[in-house]
């Protein structure tokens, strides 16, 4: 690990002591069987040696339950212990949700599982830098985060620092809440017990054997001595290394589930609402303004609404090319907010553009036209947005002789891709616009064995052949067809009636690659 890290971040660490019983109280009580808080309760799971204790409630912990014992010699101290089997699939899942629910203080955070792991507890990492003066500053932002978890039934110790290790150090070690700046680092973090360092067990205990107990005594020994020591050591029983973790003399890579948006609009409301809509139209404009600044224009777009029981909702959409009139990106939300669900209200929202492109500046005509394709460009974002990217399609030409892979349809909303194939030639036989897929099978008859038909049965009905023009001779791709593939021989036909179809003959008599010629209905004319 080389480089040292940016001191100029703030980073907030924060600690959910009680997290897995407190979610399970939580929803004990969502669906009417909520414990009384004089029950003492524990959650279980499976040990080496039988059940042992993951979490317990405060009555439990008052009577001398811990987590780490026995579920027998709990209930040996504490006959009226209720126990419940803890959910640790559900408890990841309830966490990484309200990791996404925290961005409404930062763009950026991420479950930290940077220390060893401990059972029935939660722990988040987000990014706060450039934003606390959006709330007061950095002491009442952690008031208002307090707040808000406690609004949740949440426990939580909050700290901010410049580097990940000296918040999580500071959250769990240092007050309830705590501010260490940059150049209070090392003397903040000099009181703390190793244990804040993130090393497991065994390296505590091997470090408070040698007389190290605090960080600060472990700092004052000469770095070449603990580098012979600790130097092979992996991260988790390496002082040294966490050590130049905390304080920012190694940096620490931040592993966020996806980047954070570059372009991001916000709004915090007084009291909770229900609809989004009416907030829409100034946050396109505060978004779309941040994108002129830097020259940008959105491809794809993200509103979030962040609920006051702790869920996240949202809706996206995507543009056909980048773009930043705010009139245009709010009304492609018509319809899709409707679909939100708002729980008991929300109280912040966000307009962010995940994925946004280089935009110039560009000069109307002189009599106010839009610029080719900004019109095209416009109604396809409004259809795909109304019905699905993926139902509204774009033909491509293919490189291919077959009519059938002559063409691809990807989403509109992909833009206009270069063609794969060049158009064919002048001159070249007139193919259908409509084609069946697949082709329907046909009985003709024919009076020359490689003639056209004379007449054909198709859907039941019969059609006499009129006019005809033909054949276009097909030959199968060879480097992607099967070898006993026919070729085929195509005819343009027109009926008694005055229509006209596409048909084709696959194979020739005595060609080897199978029985009788049969014949196929593949297009129709307008």
């Amino acid at each position: 690990m080389s480089g040292a890290a940016d001191m100029s971040r703030r980073l907030l660490s924060i600690d959910l002591p009680l997290f897995a019983i407190e979610r399970h109280l939580r929803e004990a009580e969502r669906q009417g069987e909520a414990v009384a808080e004089e029950q003492p309760l524990a959650l279980a799971l499976e040990g080496r040696h039988g059940p042992v204790v993951a979490a317990a409630n405060r009555a439990a912990r008052l009577a001398g339950v811990h987590p780490g014992a026995r579920i027998v010699d709990a209930r040996a101290l504490l006959p009226e212990l209720k126990v419940a089997y803890g959910d640790p699939g559900g408890d990841a899942a309830a966490l990484t949700r309200l990791m996404r629910w925290v961005r409404r203080w930062g763009p950026w955070s991420a479950v930290d599982e940077s220390a060893p792991p401990r059972p029935g507890t939660g722990s988040l990492l987000l990014d706060t830098t450039g934003a606390a003066h959006l709330f007061g500053g950095e002491a009442e932002m952690l008031r208002q985060i307090e707040g808000d978890l406690s609004g949740l039934g949440l426990t939580a110790r909050l700290a901010i620092a410049p580097t990940a290790g000296a918040a999580w150090a500071l959250a769990r070690f240092g007050p309830v809440r705590a501010l260490c700046p940059a150049e209070a680092l090392a003397p903040q973090l000099a009181p703390l017990s190793v244990r804040a360092l993130r090393l497991e067990e065994e390296a505590v205990l091997m470090l408070q054997r040698l007389g190290l107990k605090t960080i600060g005594d472990l700092a004052a020994l000469p770095r070449l001595s603990l580098a012979r020591r600790f130097g092979r050591e992996p991260l988790a029983r390496n002082p040294l290394l966490r050590l130049d973790q905390a304080t920012g003399r190694a940096a620490e890579p931040l592993d966020a589930p996806e980047e954070p948006p570059r372009f991001l609009a916000r709004v915090r409301l007084a009291e909770p609402v229900m609809d989004p809509v009416p907030l829409l139209p100034a946050l396109a404009e505060e978004l779309c303004a941040g994108l002129a600044a830097a020259g940008f224009g959105a491809r794809r777009l993200a509103l979030t609404v962040y609920r006051t029981d702790g869920e996240t909702a949202s809706a996206a959409v995507t543009t056909a090319r980048a773009s930043r009139d705010p009139a245009h990106l709010a009304r492609l939300f018509d319809g899709k907010l409707d679909r939100l669900d708002p729980g008991f209200g929300f109280d912040c929202v966000t307009l962010a553009a995940p994925r946004a492109e280089p935009q110039g500046q560009r000069q109307r005509a002189l009599d106010a036209r839009q610029a080719e394709g900004e019109a095209l460009a416009a109604l396809i974002d409004r259809l795909s947005a109304r019905y699905g990217a993926h139902n509204l399609t774009r033909p491509v030409p293919v490189e291919s002789h077959v009519p059938e892979r002559a063409e691809r349809a990807p989403p509109a909303l992909a833009g206009r891709p270069e063609p794969a194939a060049a158009p064919r030639p002048p001159g070249a036989p007139p193919r259908p616009l409509r084609l069946f897929e697949p082709p329907e099978e046909i009985r003709v008859l024919y009076t020359v064995p490689e003639g056209p038909p004379a007449q054909f049965v198709w859907r039941r009905v019969t059609h006499r052949v009129t006019r005809f023009a033909g054949p276009e001779r097909i030959a199968p791709e060879w480097w992607q067809d099967a070898s006993g593939t026919r070729l085929r021989d195509y005819f343009r036909i027109e009926d008694h009636e005055g229509r006209r179809w596409w048909l084709y003959r696959e194979g020739l008599e005595d060609d080897g690659r199978g029985g009788a010629p049969r014949w196929f209905m593949h297009g129709a004319f307008a």
